[in-house]
């Protein structure tokens, strides 16, 4: 007859099972590694200097000397769209965030694609970490929904802190950025956020990670860490010690400054030798200017250095400090831009300008600090994108072709530079299998998902492929009726006015990323062919056809009349109206300036 085990021996039995599991559920999680995504806002291609720059940057330098850079990295040329894929690996269009609330016409509202915001049929990589047992934070900039079910916390992040809108002040937390909406909406881990009146946006986002990072600790699992920088959104601003680093640096101009990182990316290596490059139609002559315009232009991009130079200088306190509790080592990062830099200038419109002279300064001698707007401008602009064409909102290479490093990585090389297509999906399948996590396919919880699109990228980071898209597979884009869609080496390109013709190009944008010499008449069926995996994109992903004549200046002065001026004029009544009218006479006598151009 069979003897039961003793109680006794049940506990124990028990307790070494436990404790072996435990063993093996802690080895598990060491060999995941922590993910740091750290994501700049608006930072042109060669504005890091691992990437040809003459800002200093040296712990982002660091990090690509530890890892890869990839020199051909694509997103979308808007803030919100990008940050939408690269939570889920998931095309924009079929996120929900077809279009910004800012910019979107509004015959397309609500429609399916284009909530402006993260649809529910979308998981994000945030909640498919900490499901598996990952601690995730994030601190910054959010702009993809300030709905409930839209919030951190119930898009997979543990701690939170955001900014929920496209923008604000750098140096004051309730100051709108521009009159796009009542109020700046920050929350903390769901609910209004208390914000600090001490507060400089890079500091306060590694601040606030760090306090995460230490809160859950003692709870020996790995973290996942999203910091979202507003540098260098606008307004431009940065502290003072940073903005006199720059004094003088700037003095000959942008045509200089574009032709210098042109051959610096050269001799790193990120550009082919001798690639061509253009000078766009909205570059102004330097030359051309009085020595006051000279010197106020030059101050506006010291400014903008700084900012740069503020956030990479934080970004060094976070990794001082992970290096401090031992987790360096453990940790990938991920650096990149949302898109390239930014070229609009809001007191161009008369609405803008007016408002901004009621709530800011532009005088030379506060530029940066607070109460003090600064912008680049298109010139600037250009130069901060060198050698690409184009600027953030088109799809030039200039708008969508940043800066990624990714460095940490186990078993990756070290010190090199990628020079074959990748895209902004192509990182949350990357972020999963770093984290040992499988991909959601079409049902998550039960409830139908989006799959991601993308391609893993750690192949490439091993040295163990050459590419990471075969030269045959479309990949389609769109942003505001500016068009694109990548094969191989080559890309098919429609811009709409006024920077673009509205027709399409033909470029081999591995040889001539500066989009300079048309290939179309000499690779006829190619452009063909390209045309027909446009249309086919569309079609697969909802893309809505743009309104004739849209104009995204003129958009942005509609829907900041009736998202914002039309209901507070309901709740506010008269006092307000002035206000309206203002718009719609602005609204008027551009229409009627347009037609006269046309006429």
């Amino acid at each position: 007859m069979q003897r039961r085990p003793s109680s006794k021996f049940l506990v124990v039995a028990l307790a070494l099972s436990t404790a072996a599991f435990a063993s093996t559920a802690m080895a598990a999680d060491k060999a995941r590694p922590n993910i740091v995504v750290l994501l700049a806002d608006d930072w042109g291609f060669s504005d890091v200097g691992a990437f040809g720059g003459e800002i200093a940057t040296p712990n982002l330098d660091a990090l690509a000397k530890r890892g890869v850079r990839f020199s051909n990295f694509h997103v979308s040329a808007s803030c919100s769209p990008t940050r939408a894929m690269l939570l889920t690996g998931v095309d924009n269009h079929r996120s929900g965030v077809g279009n910004m609330r800012e910019t979107i016409p509004r015959s397309h509202v609500g429609k399916p694609g284009y909530l402006s915001v993260l649809d529910t049929n979308v998981v994000t990589i945030a909640s498919l970490l900490r499901d598996s047992g990952y601690r995730t934070y994030v601190a910054g900039k959010w702009h993809v929904g300030k709905e409930a079910h839209n919030l951190p916390p119930a898009r997979g992040f543990d701690r939170s802190i955001i900014q929920g809108d496209s923008g604000s002040d750098n140096w004051e937390t309730g100051k709108r950025y521009l009159d796009l909406a009542d109020k700046v909406s920050w929350f903390e881990d769901g609910k209004e956020a208390v914000m600090p009146t001490d507060y400089y946006s890079s500091k306060f986002f590694v601040d606030k990670t760090i306090e995460y990072i230490q809160s859950g600790a003692k709870a020996k699992k790995p973290f996942f860490a999203y910091v979202a920088f507003q540098a260098n959104h606008i307004p431009v601003q940065a502290p003072k010690e940073f903005v006199d680093k720059y004094k003088g640096k700037y003095d000959k101009g942008w045509t200089v400054l574009r032709q210098a990182r042109r051959d610096k990316a050269i001799a790193l290596g990120l550009i082919p030798k001798d690639a061509p490059m253009l000078t766009m139609s909205t570059t102004a002559d330097w030359d051309a200017l009085n020595d006051k315009d000279k010197q106020y232009q030059a101050r506006r991009m010291e400014v903008y250095a700084a900012m740069a130079d503020a956030m990479d200088f934080h970004v060094g306190r976070l990794v001082a400090h992970l290096k401090d509790v031992g987790e360096y080592d453990h940790t990938v990062f991920v650096f990149m831009s949302d898109n390239g830099a930014e070229a609009s200038d809001p007191y161009a419109v008369l609405a803008g300008r007016l408002w901004l002279d009621w709530k800011y300064s532009k005088s030379i001698d506060q530029l940066g600090a607070k109460g003090a707007y600064s912008i680049i401008g298109p010139s600037w602009a250009s130069a901060a994108a060198s050698p690409l064409s184009t600027y953030k909102f088109y799809s030039g290479e200039g708008g969508i072709r940043v800066p990624l490093i990714i460095a940490g990585a186990p078993r990756m090389q070290q010190n090199q530079i990628f020079s074959g297509l990748a895209h902004i999906n192509d990182i949350a399948p990357t972020l999963l299998e770093l984290a040992q996590v499988a991909r959601p396919g079409t049902s998550y919880k039960g409830q139908a998902v989006e799959p991601m699109t993308g391609s893993s990228l750690l192949p490439v980071l091993k040295g163990q492929a050459q590419r990471v898209h075969e030269p045959d597979e479309a990949i389609g884009y769109e942003l505001s009726g500016n068009q694109a869609v990548f094969k191989g080496d080559l890309k098919l390109i429609k811009n709409i006015a006024p920077v673009g013709d509205g027709l399409w190009h033909l470029y081999d944008i591995r040889n001539d990323p500066g989009e300079t010499k048309d290939l179309q008449s000499q690779m006829p069926a190619m452009f063909a062919t390209m045309q027909a995996d446009y249309a086919a994109y569309a079609k697969a992903n909802g893309v809505l056809t743009m309104p004739e004549g849209y104009d995204p200046i003129q958009q942005v002065q509609i829907n900041a009349l009736i998202n914002v001026y039309l209901p507070r004029f309901k709740r506010t009544g008269l006092p307000i109206l002035a206000g309206v009218v203002l718009l719609v006479t602005v609204f008027v006598v551009v229409r009627r300036r347009r037609r006269m151009r046309v006429l």
